[in-house]
């Protein structure tokens, strides 16, 4: 359903309007501050079911969490996936939160969420780029929720080798992704059903038709098989799937 607007008949604060004007030319999506003011809501009217893939994350990372570790986010833009683990975790558990975005903009996003929530634990909001080289330590739980589709397909063999090589024994990869069907018939179908559910939720045939050209050149999507051998090349040895909607999917993996 659309979004309501206010009684003054103007849209709220912080509603997703990006590509609502038609633009003379496509330019490839950006992880900017005006991406992030309104990235929130973007989220939750274009990935389907986001409110339980968060749930659903925040019960698995809480199943892996264990004291004197660390809870790393690749790409963790508003820390919306941090505060629903938070909500799960007692709030003795001695664990850290480490963000990591290659958008100050949407590190500023996170810093003020997790201030203005008076977040319990400890954590750091670091500036990376995932396509350069990266080593985490310690980790009990890595979440990387919808991130791995805009790193360079060249980059990502070595980034999940990384993480594997970064996890605790025991610990998990929590992976959610945009995912391409094992035949062009299955990928019209579920894309065409993906834009029925971001029309009910207000988005225009407008809207719709420019973000995906922005995205077009930036997110470049794997078959869910191809994620599943990915994952286990890099040293997981069991990935299970925990979610899956048309062409969205969600892995647990564990070292």
């Amino acid at each position: 359903m659309p979004h309501d607007t206010t009684h003054h008949g103007q849209l709220p604060k912080g509603f997703d309007r990006l590509f609502a004007e038609s633009r003379p030319r496509a330019e490839d999506f950006r992880f900017d501050a005006d991406t992030a003011a309104v990235f929130d809501d973007m989220l939750d009217r274009s990935v389907p079911f986001y409110a339980e893939i968060q749930r659903m994350i925040g019960e698995l990372a809480a199943d892996f969490a264990v004291g004197g570790a660390r809870i790393y986010d690749l790409g963790c833009s508003t820390a919306n996936t941090f505060l629903s683990i938070g909500h799960r975790l007692a709030p003795e558990l001695d664990v850290q939160f480490i963000g990591i975005d290659s958008s100050e903009d949407m590190l500023r996003q996170a810093e003020q969420k997790l201030a203005g929530a008076r977040f319990p634990w400890p954590y750091s909001l670091r500036h990376h780029d995932l396509n350069a080289a990266l080593s985490i330590d310690n980790a009990a739980v890595a979440l990387m929720v919808l991130t791995l589709q805009f790193v360079r397909p060249l980059n990502r063999e070595s980034l999940m080798a990384g993480l594997c090589r970064g996890l605790n024994d025991g610990g998990c990869l929590l992976l959610v992704e945009k995912v391409l069907g094992d035949a062009p018939t299955f990928n019209r179908l579920f894309i065409g059903h993906y834009h029925e559910m971001k029309r009910r939720r207000g988005y225009s045939d407008l809207e719709i038709a420019q973000k995906r050209e922005a995205l077009e050149n930036v997110l470049v999507p794997y078959s869910l098989e191809e994620n599943r051998r990915l994952l286990r090349r890099a040293g997981f040895r069991h990935v299970e799937v925990f979610f899956k909607w048309y062409n969205f999917c969600g892995l647990v993996a564990t070292k």
